[in-house]
């Protein structure tokens, strides 16, 4: 069973308060810092330019140079996007920046890659917003160009919307063949025949029937291409928040961003005390989850951080 923490960055204003830039950036490495010393296995960071739901002049920290600085900072926490966004980079230019990292870190990068969805920051940082099938096109040449460049001396590629001609990137990832690929996103067409054609790691959410619906159909999405369906980790990433007592969880109401009601942000979040955490990750882990990368709630608090290794990931050791 894998578990994994964000490192607070800032996306979801969550360092709003916290100081000037320089003091906002020390609690997310501090942040990065505990969770290592708590026993998660991965860190994460989103790749998002603008906060939500509103771009609000706060702080966000660059993805890349986030996990970069952290690699540095940290010795044994594997670094990941939970995801990167395809459209924001060119896909030659990403597998030269994850290689750099899985080298400079000791091999440790776990790359996360998805289509984007974010349509005003697509469109303030002047990428447009292609349609949805555009962007899971580029998502799909994107994964299949830097495969190329992980594991091919000189990489030839033609897309119908990207292209490299003999691209050369040295120093290969350490890893081999290469990184994990986690694909991010739970589209049933298209997102989930990519994810089974190219991903070591899947990850989507939803309330445990939801869960179970989109696992059936990368099931199916696998027969279809010919690849085990057991040989993809399945992992989900929700929001925590936790406290000792009933009460205390009630009194904290709904965190959602998106005002999403309490009882449908409890239930289709891993909202609790840390036995009613435990019961909800094991009825993931009965639908064949292996993964858990939640966002803290009550960041920069670090209540559900510790709470959650504490009294939940040791209950799954």
């Amino acid at each position: 069973m894998i578990f994994g923490a964000f490192v607070p960055q800032g996306w979801k204003s969550e360092l709003a308060g916290a100081g000037e830039a320089d003091e906002q950036w020390q609690v997310a490495v501090d942040t990065a810092l505990l969770a290592e010393q708590l026993g998660y296995d991965s860190l994460w960071v989103y790749d998002h330019f603008h906060n939500v739901p509103l771009p609000a002049h706060e702080t966000v920290f660059e993805s890349w140079t986030t996990l970069t600085a952290i690699s540095q900072l940290t010795s044994r926490a594997r670094l990941g996007h939970m995801v990167g966004c395809a459209a924001y980079r060119n896909p030659a230019l990403v597998a030269k920046i994850a290689a750099t990292l899985d080298v400079i870190s000791g091999g440790r990068l776990d790359w996360g890659i998805g289509a984007g969805w974010y349509d005003q920051e697509f469109r303030a940082y002047g990428y447009g917003f292609p349609s949805a099938a555009d962007r899971i096109r580029v998502l799909r040449e994107t994964v299949e160009i830097v495969k190329l460049l992980w594991t091919e001396p000189d990489a030839d590629y033609e897309g119908g919307h990207l292209a490299v001609h003999g691209a050369q990137c040295d120093p290969k990832p350490l890893q081999r063949p290469h990184p994990p690929v986690w694909i991010g996103g739970g589209g049933e067409e298209l997102t989930l025949r990519v994810v089974a054609e190219h991903a070591t790691h899947s990850n989507f959410g939803g309330k445990p029937p939801e869960f179970a619906h989109k696992c059936e159909v990368l099931r199916r999405h696998c027969a279809e291409v010919g690849r085990d369906y057991d040989e993809i980790t399945k992992t989900i990433s929700q929001e925590v928040f936790i406290r000792e007592s009933a009460a205390e969880v009630e009194a904290a109401g709904t965190r959602s961003l998106w005002n999403e009601p309490v009882e449908s942000w409890r239930e289709g979040n891993l909202v609790g005390t840390p036995e009613e955490v435990c019961e909800k990750i094991q009825v993931y882990a009965e639908l064949g989850c292996e993964g858990f990368v939640p966002w803290c709630a009550d960041y920069p608090d670090t209540t559900t951080l510790r709470l959650f290794a504490e009294q939940v990931i040791a209950e799954f050791r």
